[in-house]
């Protein structure tokens, strides 16, 4: 059993690097992803781990992008472990606007009579914050009684401080991830929000267009008739499938690395394997 998706407390899940190889190693994978956001930290931190452990541990990023005027997430694997210095400094730019973004929101929050420092919120965020990280310091203050609370009346898309962050578009992130030697990979294609699976499809479609190199079938949010939509749309689009549970540790309790949600979740190693076996260069 293999997870390509996962995150640290470098990002915004609350396990540390150290944390999470244990429970990889707890729960029996062959192979581990770490897929923070905007940052290779944990990653960074966690291979000298996951190597004494004998863990398969794989290279990878999530980035937030535009496309139809709508946020995607990309995720980008690097199978050889070694993302160019270029890369990495275009993620500093993207860190710093996630910074700006969380500037605004303090604003935004303050003028609600929502006493919150930005200094508090990275003090839960270390290196990357988002909003998640606003949600738990807004519990911990008593402005709301849970993190769920926090996203819908305040944090969430649409909601009262929410502030859209300017966001690369998808084609370009596509390109930079190859163009560092990486497999650029659509996450959580359920989130697109297509419930017209005609529109859903030529939406993926134009993705696979603009360099897209593979789809994540297998996760946490994807029911049996999902998975198998997009089972077919890899084989159609000559897309390689991926999958992972999207942990998070306690900012997603429903969500168990490995098992996903309500253990729906069993990806084989050979998963990750045709992912290299299809991506030799990459």
């Amino acid at each position: 059993m293999i997870d390509l998706h996962s995150h640290t407390n470098a990002s915004d899940g609350t396990l540390s690097p150290t944390q999470l190889i244990a429970l990889a190693q707890q729960q029996k994978l062959e192979a581990l992803a770490i897929t923070d956001h905007d940052t290779f930290e944990g990653y960074d931190d966690a291979l000298p781990l996951a190597q004494a452990a004998g863990l398969d541990l794989v290279c990878g990023i999530e980035v937030s992008t535009r496309f139809r005027a709508k946020s995607v997430h990309l995720l980008g694997y690097f199978l050889n472990g070694n993302p160019s210095e270029d890369f990495r400094t275009w993620l500093l730019l993207l860190q710093e606007s996630r910074r700006e973004r969380n500037k605004e929101m303090v604003v935004k929050l303050n003028a609600m009579g929502i006493g919150i420092k930005l200094a508090e919120v990275e003090m839960l965020g270390r290196s990357i914050t988002g909003r998640p990280h606003f949600a738990r310091a807004m519990v911990q203050q008593g402005y709301c009684k849970t993190t769920e609370e926090a996203f819908k009346t305040y944090l969430g898309e649409g909601a009262r401080a929410y502030v859209e962050r300017r966001e690369i578009m998808l084609p370009d992130a596509i390109a930079l991830v190859r163009e560092s030697g990486g497999v650029p990979v659509l996450a959580h294609p359920i989130r697109l929000g297509k419930e017209d699976r005609t529109i859903e499809e030529k939406w993926i479609s134009e993705i696979a267009d603009a360099g897209l190199l593979g789809l994540e079938v297998f996760h946490s949010d994807h029911a049996p008739a999902d998975v198998e939509r997009y089972q077919r749309y890899t084989r159609k689009l000559q897309l390689a499938p991926t999958g992972g549970s999207d942990y998070h540790g306690d900012n997603k309790p429903d969500i168990q690395l490995g098992e996903g949600r309500k253990k729906n979740l069993n990806i084989p190693f050979a998963v990750l394997q045709n992912l290299r076996d299809s991506f030799p260069n990459q």
